[in-house]
């Protein structure tokens, strides 16, 4: 785990965020030798186009009437 010291955070914060966007590993930052604070990554995002793939089956005819008389038809 990468550890810095808050001065060099601050300097190069953006540089820091896109590193650890792309190594996927955490930051510890430190003051005076002491960790204050993890800077982790997000996980990422499953896509939202297909993520129902699979969910849904088809049935058949569901609009047409039933061949069978139900009692509360009478």
């Amino acid at each position: 785990m990468l550890t810095i010291a808050a001065g060099q955070f601050k300097a190069t914060c953006l540089k820091l965020l896109d590193t650890v966007s792309l190594t996927q590993e955490p930051l510890i930052i430190t003051k005076r030798g002491v960790p204050v604070a993890k800077l982790v990554p997000i996980p990422p995002r499953n896509p939202l186009f297909g993520a129902l793939a699979g969910s849904v089956r088809e049935e058949g005819d569901i609009v047409s009437p039933l061949e069978n008389t139900w009692e509360a038809c009478r």
